[in-house]
């Protein structure tokens, strides 16, 4: 399936989604593996931009839950001023960790670790921070983790204990280059750090802070703007309930019952989406594959 047969306003939706990420050659060095297996659970669940939206939204909800995370993202970057930008480089990001040559991966995360390096302060409840903190890069790991593998799993194809098991685990090359030597590395890891975290989690008017300006600023252009809305509700509904209470999301803030059926016919129109100019098919390409060779797979 390619671009022109998904219906419109869907099609163009996406295209505009994967044009709006800055410029990255996938393809090269030819034949240079990436940090995962084409035939892995990640390369699956990443290849789809609708479920990266929903998910990358409830990880940041998550990251923003925790008073020195949300101190380091909210006083350290450009988010609240210009934050297009902000989310295409975080985009790239996640696209080179797991698409990318592992030389580039490599290369890129060594760049993010010594920003990290430069980065810390103390909260306004007076909580010194670094953000190179073992246990603040184990959280972001977790908590991106969690939201990518949920959204898929909720919206595009539901996924056994075993293949989640196994996103946890393909997860663990990159978490260590990026310092998370602690990052769970199977769903019941994650749920014992959530456990863990739990009693360091917070409500904050930052949270509604971030949820508007995301509502607010064009992700991508014309049709995405309704839909846009829908998939940051989707976002916080699959949040973990007890996070969901903890920072006031209320029913008013997640899908209304007839809208979860829109937004999971919008993740599986998207899982068989053939974007050969996207890092998905640009990857297969550098190590010979075919660039549908992830939309073949059952």
């Amino acid at each position: 399936m390619t671009t022109s047969d998904i219906p419109s306003p869907v099609g163009k939706i996406i295209r505009d989604h994967a044009g709006s990420l800055p410029t990255v050659d996938f393809t090269q060095p030819a034949g240079e593996a990436a940090l995962a297996a084409p035939d892995s659970v990640s390369w699956q669940v990443f290849k789809n931009p609708v479920s990266l939206f929903i998910g990358g939204t409830a990880a940041v909800l998550l990251e923003l839950a925790e008073p020195r995370v949300r101190s380091g993202v909210w006083d350290h970057t450009t988010f609240r001023t210009d934050p297009l930008p902000r989310m295409a480089r975080t985009g790239l990001a996640a696209m080179v960790t797991v698409y990318g040559a592992k030389s580039t991966a490599q290369a890129m995360i060594a760049g993010v670790g010594r920003m990290h390096a430069r980065v810390g302060g103390v909260t306004p409840a007076g909580q010194v921070y670094q953000a190179a903190d073992q246990e603040l890069l184990d959280w972001v790991q977790a908590t991106a983790s969690f939201g990518f593998l949920q959204a898929y799993h909720a919206f595009v194809r539901p996924l056994s204990l075993a293949y989640r098991d196994r996103f946890y685990a393909e997860a663990a090359p990159a978490a260590r280059l990026y310092g998370a030597l602690g990052a769970p590395t199977c769903e019941a890891a994650l749920e014992q750090q959530f456990q863990a975290m739990a009693p360091k989690l917070e409500r904050s008017q930052i949270v509604f802070d971030f949820l508007d300006i995301l509502r607010r600023t064009p992700a991508a252009p014309g049709p995405l703007r309704p839909l846009q809305a829908l998939l940051i509700r989707a976002g916080v509904e699959i949040l973990p309930p007890w996070t969901r209470a903890l920072l006031g999301l209320g029913a008013r803030y997640g899908l209304a019952p007839w809208e979860r059926p829109l937004v999971a016919m919008a993740g599986r129109a998207a899982d068989r989406l053939v974007l050969k100019s996207a890092p998905p098919a640009q990857a297969c390409t550098r190590l010979g594959l075919p660039a549908a060779y992830l939309y073949r797979r059952p």
